[in-house]
């Protein structure tokens, strides 16, 4: 199958999924690929808020720009729009999948052994969105490069 879109999905879709989409839409770009990339949240409670702040600036600092991103909740629409679904983590595929997408992929599975992307929603302060986005940026670009070859 050749993938031409990607929707990556978290819980809230203001701190991991914005992350993988500012990533992807960078690499995808440095790398000349055509691909359309976008995020969604399995819950409602963000839907037209920018990312969280540590996300935006966490970003920032490695040079990716989310800010300009808003929120949304994923559809049923998007199963048949986007060529793959990628879930942050277990409690994002398991959600998918009873909203009926049939072949949710796990972020962790492209170089973290099936690992979560953990929420850092429930961090306290900054601490720990660096290594978000570092397991991020590594499982984003190892999909993209196994999808579309090095």
């Amino acid at each position: 199958m050749e993938v031409k879109s990607i929707l990556f999905v978290c819980l809230g879709n203001i701190c991991r999924s914005p992350l993988a989409q500012g990533i992807a839409e960078q690499y995808i770009k440095e790398k000349n690929i055509e691909l359309v990339v976008q995020s969604a949240g399995t819950g409602s409670w963000h839907i037209g808020e920018a990312p969280c702040e540590n996300s935006i600036k966490v970003a920032s600092l490695n040079g990716v720009d989310i800010s300009k991103q808003k929120a949304q909740q994923v559809k049923k629409s998007d199963f048949k729009n986007f060529d793959l679904i990628i879930g942050l983590d277990d409690s994002n595929i398991s959600n998918l999948k009873n909203l009926g997408c049939k072949n949710p992929l796990k972020l962790g599975d492209f170089g973290f052994n099936g690992e979560d992307v953990p929420d850092p929603y429930f961090f306290d302060g900054f601490e720990g969105f660096d290594k978000v986005f570092e397991m991020i940026e590594h499982c984003v670009k190892n999909l993209i490069d196994e999808k579309f070859g090095n």
